[in-house]
């Protein structure tokens, strides 16, 4: 099971990619718009690494639905139809502002179901408060794309970058992007320094968003470390890692991926803002 769900992961990534490069590759070119339409691209590819995840091993994702809800297994399913549907929405951009928004509350709907029941069991697991705000986030980058709540989301999203600076640089041996429990491979040189310079990508990204001050520019560069990190991080430790870990390092990557995603879409939402543009490219609704 495992060789196929590393395939199907790889495949969805893969393919999506392809699919939004060509749906963006003229807006990537067009003034003013430029790198945050890539958000567009990196959300796509993220949520079809997951949605396959979750088509590919269902009886390992239904545990993760609570006990109460019967029929654990069709939700599983469920959530990994409606993550393709939302990433061949985005890519596309055809309805794209409705499917961010279901999904972005999709993810709040995660948070009050399963993350934060889960903070309130063990306050001081710093990995359940960790992946509790990752799920906040995405959705308040999605929400952001979606022009729902932009201050709230704004101020929220900043908040989160925040507090995961503060996790990195409490923990800069911990594989930087969403500070979790993975440690950076001793191979890796200078491990401390990519932590550190990710903490401090973040904290100038949230402070910016919070304060509303160079967010568009603070958000985009911060979207584009946590690409490179991607590429230059995540990529090896897929490559080196084991079988049996390859699963796991496919979804750090589709994680991040999808993390540096909704970061570039609240850069866009920024851009949309300053210029007064209320098509711009998120601007298929319908």
């Amino acid at each position: 099971m495992t060789s196929g769900l590393v395939f199907w992961m790889w495949f969805a990534g893969l393919g999506y990619l392809l699919l939004a490069v060509v749906a963006v590759r003229r807006d990537l070119m067009a003034k003013f718009v430029g790198l945050p339409v890539l958000g567009r691209v990196f959300v796509a590819v993220g949520l079809a690494m997951f949605g396959a995840e979750h088509l590919a091993a269902p009886r390992v994702l239904a545990q993760g639905v609570p006990a109460w809800m019967p029929g654990r297994l069709f939700w599983a399913y469920f959530v990994g139809f409606a993550l393709f549907a939302a990433a061949t929405s985005i890519a596309v951009n055809r309805y794209a502002r409705l499917a961010a928004s279901l999904t972005g509350l999709m993810f709040v709907l995660f948070v009050v179901m399963i993350h934060a029941p889960n903070v309130v069991s063990d306050p001081r697991n710093r990995i359940f408060w960790a992946v509790a705000c990752r799920e906040i986030a995405f959705a308040c980058g999605l929400w952001l794309f979606a022009k729902r709540y932009p201050t709230v989301c704004r101020v929220v999203l900043g908040a989160i970058l925040v507090f995961f600076a503060g996790e990195t640089f409490l923990h800069p041996d911990v594989i930087p992007g969403v500070p979790l429990a993975r440690v950076t491979p001793a191979w890796i040189p200078v491990r401390a320094v990519w932590g550190y310079v990710t903490g401090l990508a973040l904290l100038t990204g949230g402070v910016s968003l919070v304060t509303n001050r160079y967010a568009r520019a603070a958000a985009t560069v911060l979207g584009v470390v946590l690409v490179l990190l991607v590429v230059l991080m995540y990529f090896p430790i897929l490559a080196a890692a084991p079988a049996e870990g390859l699963v796991e390092a496919l979804n750090y990557i589709g994680d991040t991926t999808l993390f540096a995603g909704t970061v570039l879409m609240a850069a866009g939402a920024m851009r949309d803002a300053e210029t007064g543009d209320g098509a711009g490219w998120a601007k298929h609704i319908a």
